[in-house]
């Protein structure tokens, strides 16, 4: 099953939703890594080189799996789920979604401030514009750290709440996401 149905999800979504995640992590341990990289490290144009071209793709993969969620069935809420924990999860969600796209456009910001484009693993260009406002890469930089921070804490609570579901709870909530028949 392709597509999502009134009970589960389907494999296209199930694969962007794995694919976004481990994307993400990998993204921000490079990104806490590269960090203290210095000019003689033998990484530091290759870590950055390949935290770009991740994040640009993860930008693409984002911008269809936003069209593919509106364009798609919503499976339904589980019935045991109380009315806040729905209210939270949607909320977390579109935080989640929110997030993702400022942390990809502030990088894209950082990186093309001094007016060159970002190659994605030589396989294209993404233009770089220049600056566009004062001290854009310092700035830019600050809130992309941060919200980086703030989408991993995000991120660990969604998991914990899908962990709960599945321990605590015993409802379908993870394995509907995992590709798994209950």
């Amino acid at each position: 099953m392709l597509r999502n149905s009134q009970s589960r999800y389907g494999l296209v979504t199930i694969l962007i939703h794995w694919l976004s995640a481990f994307a993400v992590l990998g993204l921000f341990a490079l990104g806490f890594w590269m960090v203290d990289l210095t000019y003689y490290s033998s990484w530091y144009r290759t870590a950055p080189h390949i935290h770009k071209s991740i994040g640009i793709l993860l930008l693409i993969l984002t911008g269809f799996r936003i069209l593919w969620r509106l364009m798609s069935v919503k499976p339904d809420a589980i019935k045991s789920h109380k009315s806040w924990e729905k209210q939270s999860a949607h909320w977390a969600h579109r935080l989640i979604y929110t997030l993702l796209v400022a942390i990809m456009v502030s990088g894209i910001l950082i990186s093309t401030a001094d007016g060159r484009s970002i190659e994605v693993f030589d396989w294209f260009a993404v233009p770089g514009f220049g600056e566009l406002f004062n001290n854009q890469a310092d700035l830019a930089g600050l809130f992309h750290q941060y919200a980086a921070y703030s989408l991993i804490a995000l991120v660990v609570i969604h998991a914990f709440g899908a962990i709960k579901h599945h321990i605590i709870d015993k409802d379908n909530t993870l394995t509907r996401i995992l590709w798994v028949k209950k």
